[in-house]
């Protein structure tokens, strides 16, 4: 992360876990080249060579040219650009502590403010799809798995390797969530940050005009996973304490 303030296109760049995973690995084991980053993140090198170029705009990761003893094409190295290994996290999970103690302690309804709060995310975060049909089951599920992932949150959906259809049965579909971006925020203010979380799902739901779909949200059923609970119905929230 920058040591100098963090604007909106960098918090962007960074609002996707793959991305992330990248830097993390420039981090770590840098300079490397496209073909060492794409092995250890687990994707192909035209999708890390897309990543890299975002996190280059943003001036978090820098190129350069390695010297080859063979003949051939130049081969770039990739590495974190100094002074962007600490400091961000830290001010970010301030931050946000800051922001959910002062909606706890000033709203009269911290959990809805919250909520609607999440729902402006999702709206903002879920991009239309244009010229495409209405979403069946699997289609809503298979959106909110990839918003979720692009959060940060490491979805899987629970005894599938795939996507499944939201059962018509009345049977729920659960999404297991293995990493929480603001897990130490959350534990405090769960109540509020907990609430966001649940109202981003929500909203992305109205942004792509869904069919109704009852949203439960299960925190911490372990220290590390939570249970997104997505079921036929009518379209509502809620978030267990």
């Amino acid at each position: 992360m920058p040591s100098e303030p963090i604007d909106a296109r960098t918090h962007r760049v960074l609002s996707g876990a793959s991305r992330v995973a990248v830097l993390e690995v420039i981090r770590a084991d840098g300079p490397l080249d496209i073909q060492a980053i794409a092995t250890r993140v687990a994707l192909h090198p035209n999708t890390v060579r897309s990543h890299l170029d975002r996190l280059i705009k943003a001036g978090l990761v820098e190129s350069s040219v390695s010297a080859r003893v063979t003949p051939g094409r130049p081969r770039l190295s990739f590495a974190a650009v100094a002074g962007t290994t600490s400091g961000p996290d830290d001010s970010y999970r301030m931050l946000a502590g800051v922001l959910a103690g002062a909606i706890g302690a000033s709203a009269s309804e911290p959990g809805a403010v919250a909520t609607e709060m999440g729902r402006r995310w999702g709206r903002q975060a879920t991009p239309l799809d244009e010229g495409v049909g209405p979403l069946d089951g699997a289609g809503v599920v298979d959106r909110i798995v990839t918003l979720l992932d692009d959060v940060g949150f490491a979805p899987t959906v629970r005894g599938s390797d795939q996507a499944v259809p939201i059962d018509a049965a009345g049977d729920p579909t659960v999404i297991e969530l293995h990493r929480c971006p603001f897990v130490e925020v959350a534990r405090e203010h769960r109540d509020v940050v907990c609430a966001v979380h649940l109202g981003l799902m929500q909203g992305a739901l109205e942004q792509l005009d869904a069919p109704p779909t009852a949203v439960r949200l299960e925190p911490f059923v372990r220290p590390d996973l939570c249970l997104v609970h997505l079921a036929p119905g009518a379209t509502g929230a809620h978030a267990e304490q």
